[in-house]
């Protein structure tokens, strides 16, 4: 990743599942978002890219809140510190169902044995 970033453009490291930018606001903050299936994602559309979901820089002073979308910034409405915390356990409980379902996919050791146990006595 770039140490120093232009304003107005988005960085997109595919090899590193990352893109960055500075913030919308013009604050300088160094914005990273991991592209990822439980964090943003990055579609390429004819006007530019978008991501989503919106960024939301709550940990800088400026807590800009804002989209992405075909390469323009859309500003989205100021968040209180209530809605913040609840976006934030939102986020939390995505990744984990997300998680869980891949592990829920992932047959068990004992599901392997027991599918082997009844191919060997061919019961499957």
């Amino acid at each position: 990743m770039l140490t120093e970033l232009a304003p107005g453009i988005l960085y997109v490291a595919e090899e590193f599942g990352a893109a960055a930018h500075l913030c919308a606001c013009g604050c300088g903050a160094i914005v990273r978002t991991p592209l990822d299936p439980t964090e943003w994602s990055l579609e390429e559309t004819a006007k530019g890219p978008s991501l989503s979901p919106s960024i939301g820089n709550w940990q800088e002073a400026c807590q800009s809140h804002y989209w992405i979308e075909g390469g323009e910034v859309i500003w989205a409405p100021e968040w209180s510190s209530r809605q913040i915390a609840a976006g934030r356990r939102s986020e939390q409980e995505r990744r984990v169902r997300y998680y869980n379902d891949i592990d829920r996919k992932q047959p068990t050791i004992l599901r392997r044995l027991w599918d082997r146990f009844k191919s060997a006595l061919g019961m499957s």
